[in-house]
């Protein structure tokens, strides 16, 4: 008997956004790798792109993870 063969059920109720899809999917059908969620509803996961682009560039834009050394400042100074 192969080790790690069981195949992850997906729970009723929860959403996924397939990467390699792209499309809308109840329970995790494919691999963690391709799919955003899980999302309370369809409509959730539908627009689970626009949620990673907005939460992208609101790190981007956020100096608590930017510090002196990501800028390329070697004593955290600003010219």
């Amino acid at each position: 008997m192969a080790l790690f063969k069981k195949r992850t059920v997906g729970k009723p109720g929860e959403w996924y956004y397939c990467l390699e899809h792209k499309k809308v999917e109840e329970g995790p059908d494919c691999p963690g790798k391709d799919r955003f969620g899980p999302y309370a509803s369809p409509q959730e996961a539908q627009h689970a792109l626009e949620t990673a682009a907005e939460r992208n560039l609101q790190w981007e834009n956020d100096p608590r993870w930017h510090d002196a050394s990501a800028r390329g400042d070697r004593d955290g100074d600003q010219d």
